[in-house]
């Protein structure tokens, strides 16, 4: 048996974690989206 299976430093969930990152990452890219095209609409 593994020794780090015996102690889990965190027992959260991997999948809210990887749901957390998607959406910071889409919503980063889209606000760079959303900025661009307001420069663009009004430049």
């Amino acid at each position: 048996m593994n020794e780090f299976e015996q102690d889990v430093q965190s027992k959260r969930n991997d999948f809210v974690d990887s749901v957390v990152g998607m959406v910071v990452s889409f919503g980063f890219f889209a606000t760079i989206f959303i900025i661009a095209t307001v420069v663009k609409f009004f430049g």
